[in-house]
Order: C-alpha cells, then sequence, then structure tokens
C-alpha cells in the first residue's frame, strides 16, 4: 500500500479592508522542535525557502528585520507581540488603522505524538483598497514555508 502525502494547500479570503492567507499542516515532531525552528532567527535561512535573513531576537516585545527573497530590496520590521512559547506567537508590522500586518503561528499538539502547525497573515486598513493591487500572492510563500518546516522538523526529530 502507498501512502500519498499532500502538499499543504493555502488559504485565501479577500474582502474591502481585510485580506487573509492561512496554512495548517500536520508535522511528525513535538511542538518543542518545531518551536525551536521558528525562534531561531539566525537558522531561518538554512531551512526556510521563503526568507533570506532574520536580524534580532525572536522574543516577546522585539523587533527584527526581516528579508524575503519576494521583496530583495525592501527590510520588513515586524514587532513580536504575543509569544507563548511552544504555543504561539504573533508578529506585527504597520499602522492600524492605516493599513497593518499580522502573522500569527500556532502549534498544537496531538496524542499520537504530531503537532498541528498554523500560520495565518491578516492585511487591514483603510489603506488597503489602495496597495492591494501591489500586493503578491502570498499563497506560495505560505506553501514553501510550511513544507520546508515540515521536511525540517520532520528530519531533524
Amino acid at each position: 500500500m502507498t501512502t500519498t502525502t499532500t502538499a499543504p494547500k493555502a488559504e485565501k479570503t479577500d474582502h474591502t479592508f481585510r485580506m487573509t492567507c492561512a496554512i495548517q499542516c500536520n508535522v511528525r515532531a513535538t511542538p518543542e522542535r518545531i518551536w525551536a525552528l521558528l525562534t531561531d532567527a539566525k537558522g531561518f535561512p538554512r531551512w526556510n525557502s521563503t526568507v533570506t535573513s532574520i536580524g534580532g531576537t525572536i522574543a516577546l516585545g522585539q523587533t527584527l528585520e526581516l528579508k524575503v527573497p519576494a521583496a530583495p530590496t525592501r527590510t520588513f520590521k515586524p514587532k513580536v507581540t504575543a509569544f507563548e512559547p511552544g504555543r504561539s506567537m504573533i508578529w506585527s508590522d504597520g499602522m492600524a488603522p492605516m493599513f497593518k500586518g499580522v502573522r500569527t503561528y500556532t502549534l498544537t499538539p496531538k496524542d499520537d505524538g504530531t503537532t498541528d502547525f498554523a500560520m495565518s497573515e491578516v492585511f487591514a486598513g483603510v489603506m488597503l483598497p489602495m496597495i492591494k493591487g501591489s500586493l503578491p500572492d502570498f499563497a506560495p510563500a505560505f506553501e514553501a514555508y510550511a513544507a520546508d518546516l515540515k521536511r525540517e522538523a520532520e528530519r531533524s526529530s
């Protein structure tokens, strides 16, 4: 019998003043193993093809300097606004009510020793309708991010 693994697919919603992209997948690793990957800023580019570099420390209240291949000339500066080790964290960037992006990471341990990983990003604000057309399609990057994380966490566990 052959088992096939389907790559996780991102889900998107798009409204006038709110746009969301989310992905979830099950990972054959503990929440602690996945958390270690998600909070190691220097190690991120080694396993995550959607990140060129992260400067700073991934910890509550810290502002990061994030570079991504999709926008090589830009540096994003999200702030870690929530941080519950092994469970969840939130990165926020921008200024409400004009335009803000909020990325949420969630780890849910399962009885079988695996972990459900979920990541979502919500973009919202009164400027969204004007800049929406200049934003990339986040689904491919979210799918690559989840696949990269799953592969690395399972390889190392």
